[in-house]
């Protein structure tokens, strides 16, 4: 198991970023969490198979349709043991 912590930047917000994720995070069985950030940021954790987790970041690079990704920070943590997937 293993978990990243993205910080996306772009026009992320009110493109549906973070229920995007949680969809494919719940049909991949990663857990963990996306909020909106008050810079206009999405942050996103995800904890699961390196896998699964490598696919929902490379989503981040890419976002949903009418959103536009400038840059991805992504971050290793040390999983916590998170169960499902939540927008905060």
């Amino acid at each position: 198991m293993i978990r990243r912590r993205v910080i996306v930047h772009g026009l992320v917000q009110g493109v549906f970023f973070r229920d995007t994720l949680r969809r494919r995070a719940t049909i991949a069985g990663v857990a963990g969490w996306a909020r909106n950030n008050r810079d206009g940021t999405v942050e996103a954790v995800f904890e699961g198979s390196a896998e699964s987790v490598g696919a929902l970041v490379t989503l981040c690079h890419k976002g949903p349709r009418g959103a536009r990704v400038d840059r991805v920070v992504v971050i290793d943590e040390e999983p916590e043991g998170l169960a499902g997937y939540t927008i905060r």
